[in-house]
């Protein structure tokens, strides 16, 4: 048979025709993409009043996403607890051995790292915010072992609540029906151009079509503090700062540590960082990756917004044992919080809720009530109980009021971005703490 003008221009159409908008996506994502597999530990099933047996070792898989070209990759924490050794085998198979940098089990989240000999491809991040449903979304994981497998379906609902397990409770996640497996955990959500926009994270045991994930918005600032923790082992900034919530690109300064690098380079609450360096800074995951691996005594450029005026700030960073010792007080001891007030016009710009102002959070105490129930730093207390938390005088008043033990646990209210969450702190005060 012969072929054509005809033959060879339907051909070429249908190359190009195959070439649809999800092959496009998957190709942008997928070299940002991880496998992950190691050996954990399990708890043994048959535990006895009279025998307690050891527990037994299974072969752990899941999937990562490179969040920077140093080798900072996103799972979820449950991917890599008490993995002996966290294998990573990138899309091109080049396997590498990883370490934990630090993980937040309340969200389930972690990051790893890898040692690469050149720059890795980064996931493009795009938003949860505007996520619509029946959208199309596309799913990349290590499904049951089978590594960079590719599933597609649409976005079935928003802000699902899931138990997965006794241990294991999800707010506010994303439903999809893109088939989502053991071994998905910790991969990449992805809208139809190819940007991330959730993290996998749990399927519906016995359950057809029903999946879900982490929205990225809540995972990548989850990923800006641990990534903070893991710079400020390094140097030190004196900088606290979020997102502003409302679709502004950029580190908004919430407050400025007296004495601290952040105050000796002019900065103020309220200033929006926009670049470190060449480096842009669209959110504040991309300005705490700027900060790791940073020296005590580097001297960096900011580019910084205030109201209309465009500035550029000299910021050198200091030694972290230069950090100002938090003074003891009540708050500190009780709650286990630092809090810094707002200014009312600021609160009001920033926020929109019913809440008439707050404290911001500027140091969580480890191991205290406030850090057992996940509060974090950059979180708003707008309310403890039934009264508003707009001064420090305020929630010194709470937790010095007779009457405030007996509220064991207490509710309390915070702001995180664009959310209002709560939970309950459990109290344990000294006789001098009531006075």
């Amino acid at each position: 048979m012969v072929c054509g003008l005809g033959c060879l221009v339907s051909g070429a159409l249908g190359s190009e025709l195959r070439r649809t908008a999800i092959v496009k996506a998957v190709e942008r994502a997928k070299p940002a993409v991880v496998n992950i597999k190691g050996e954990k530990t399990v708890a043994a099933a048959n535990v006895q009043a009279s025998r307690i047996e050891p527990g037994r070792r299974v072969n752990g898989m899941g999937t990562g996403v490179i969040l920077d070209p140093r080798g900072y990759i996103i799972t979820n924490y449950h991917v890599v607890d008490n993995v002996r050794e966290i294998q990573v085998t990138m899309a091109g198979g080049q396997r590498f051995v990883a370490r934990l940098i630090d993980r937040d089990p309340e969200t389930d989240l972690a990051i790893i790292k890898i040692d690469a000999p050149s720059p890795l491809p980064v996931i493009d991040v795009g938003t949860s915010a505007d996520l619509m449903a029946g959208e199309p979304v596309i799913a990349v994981g290590n499904a049951y072992g089978y590594e960079h497998t590719v599933t597609r379906g649409i976005v079935s609902a928003l802000h699902r609540a899931v138990q997965v397990s006794d241990a294991q409770y999800y707010e506010d996640l994303i439903q999809t029906d893109a088939s989502i497996n053991p071994g998905n955990s910790g991969g990449p959500l992805l809208n139809i151009d190819g940007e991330m926009i959730g993290i996998n994270v749990a399927v519906r045991a016995g359950a057809q079509g029903i999946g879900f994930a982490i929205p990225v918005d809540k995972a990548v600032a989850v990923a800006a503090e641990l990534i903070a923790g893991c710079s400020a082992r390094t140097s030190w900034h004196g900088i606290t700062g979020s997102g502003d919530g409302k679709g502004k690109k950029g580190l908004v300064i919430e407050a400025v540590a007296k004495p601290g690098p952040g105050a000796e380079a002019g900065l103020q609450p309220g200033d929006l960082v926009t670049a470190v360096g060449d480096a842009l800074v669209d959110r504040p995951l991309d300005f705490h990756r700027a900060m790791l691996d940073r020296k005590a005594g580097e001297q960096l450029k900011l580019s910084v917004r205030r109201s209309e005026e465009e500035l550029t700030v000299s910021l050198t960073l200091a030694n972290p044992q230069a950090v100002p010792k938090t003074p003891a007080n009540p708050v500190w001891e009780t709650l286990g919080l630092e809090l810094r007030p707002i200014a009312s016009e600021e609160f009001r710009q920033q926020y929109e809720t019913r809440y008439r102002g707050g404290m911001t959070v500027a140091a969580v105490r480890p191991q205290s009530p406030a850090a057992a129930q996940g509060i974090r730093r950059g979180d708003v207390l707008v309310g403890i109980h039934q009264w508003e938390t707009l001064s420090l005088d305020n929630v010194l008043w709470i937790i010095r009021d007779p009457g405030f033990v007996s509220l064991n646990p207490v509710k309390f209210f915070i702001l995180r971005g664009s959310e209002t969450l709560y939970g309950f702190l459990p109290i344990t005060m000294k006789p001098a703490q009531q006075r």
